[in-house]
């Protein structure tokens, strides 16, 4: 079966050489492997010291190598969409999105929809997918998910717009709304949204993997992105600690550094003990050029079952009891302090430092009222009782 491997991280930990030696492994087996790159400042062609262009590039055998260009995706894939957004922008003209920029989060959206139809291809049998640092990536996993909740909320009424609105709108502001085979395409594209969504959160599907350093700073940075990725219903499965130094370096200079190190591998072991976790060297050169690669494969990976994918944590779940209902959100690293939950009339909102989930309720449970909230063992339960004097519906 089909796999997608997603490697994120600190900046400068390390994380394409991690997924490159993943894609040369992957490759070495037999897999058909594409590994792909959707940080703008791409440098998969640094590390294989080769230019790449804006389509998959053979490297070697069962091994492709590509480099997302999200404005060029746009242009040759989803050219009727970017035409029905240009069309609600007042003085477009027909130009190309180019003309006036890039609408916020359109890359990140784009990027992860090039990917899903690779996915659904079926033409590799993994995908391993370099991603930007920790906040982009994070941006990046959880932009469907929140536009197709915009989407859902906002449909209706755009739909009434369409016909209120339309011959009001060309007279007064110059603004072409959307005729009815445009409102089509923005209907395929939140069926798209919900195909990804369930993509990347199928945890026979999708894998999560940290890159990490031995450093504090680093270390902490790892912590909170499982919390926040488990916040978000990811599926995290492994952590690699990178860079790290060989203790019969045989240099006092590096001293130190090795206490240093064994210091933060241990607290990343112990906040991550539920997760397979992988150490790999520091050498004493660059990691540039397949036989660099290989030698992260030798080193690291060889012998061990790393691209055997374990489902982690839980999906969040709502368990009926005997006066209402539990929901258990599955939050490994959270502190109370940092939690702030509220309930709208469809959703429970869960703030967890300076980022938010709505997770929607079911249509039985919105006459049910938030009474308690307990943070035990890395799990947020919330229960859950009717109103008084409400009915079930």
């Amino acid at each position: 079966m089909s796999r997608i491997y997603i490697f994120t991280g600190k900046g400068g930990v390390g994380k394409t050489s991690v997924a490159a030696a993943h894609a040369v492994l992957s490759s070495g087996e037999g897999k058909r492997t594409l590994l792909v790159s959707t940080d703008m400042a791409h440098n998969l062609g640094d590390v294989f010291e080769r230019k790449l262009g804006k389509e998959p590039v053979r490297q070697q055998e069962n091994l492709d190598l590509y480099e997302i260009d999200p404005n060029y995706v746009m242009e040759q894939d989803f050219r009727d969409i970017l035409s029905c957004i240009g069309k609600m922008l007042p003085d477009s003209s027909g130009k190309n999105m180019e003309d006036f920029g890039m609408v916020p989060g359109m890359e990140e959206l784009f990027s992860l929809l090039k990917i899903a139809d690779i996915w659904d291809s079926g033409v590799y049998e993994r995908i391993i997918v370099d991603c930007a640092p920790t906040g982009e990536t994070l941006s990046l996993l959880k932009f469907p998910e929140l536009l197709s909740w915009y989407m859902e909320k906002l449909f209706p009424l755009g739909k009434v717009a369409m016909r209120v609105l339309s011959p009001v709108s060309k007279r007064l502001f110059e603004l072409e709304l959307p005729n009815r085979q445009a409102m089509s395409d923005i209907e395929r594209m939140y069926l798209k949204l919900i195909r990804l969504q369930e993509l990347l959160k199928d945890r026979n599907t999708t894998s999560i993997r940290l890159v990490a350093m031995p450093e504090k700073m680093v270390v902490e940075e790892t912590k909170r992105n499982y919390m926040y990725m488990n916040l978000y219903n990811f599926n995290v499965d492994g952590l690699y600690i990178n860079r790290v130094i060989p203790e019969n370096i045989g240099n006092p200079f590096f001293d130190e550094w090795l206490n240093i190190q064994k210091k933060y591998i241990a607290q990343l072991k112990e906040s991550f003990a539920e997760l397979p976790v992988c150490c790999i060297p520091w050498y004493e050169e660059e990691v540039r050029g397949v036989k660099a690669v290989e030698r992260i494969c030798e080193d690291a990976l060889s012998g061990k079952e790393v691209f055997r994918s374990a489902i982690q944590g839980g999906r969040e779940q709502f368990e009926q009891v005997e006066d209402g209902y539990i929901l258990t959100v599955f939050m490994p690293n959270a502190q109370k302090e940092d939690l702030e939950v509220y309930q709208t009339e469809t959703d429970v909102a869960i703030r967890l430092g300076n980022y938010k989930r709505n997770i929607p309720l079911p249509n039985t449970l919105k006459s049910y009222l938030i009474t308690s909230a307990r943070l035990e063992e890395g799990k947020l339960r919330l229960s859950l009782r009717q109103e008084s004097g409400a009915g079930t519906q």
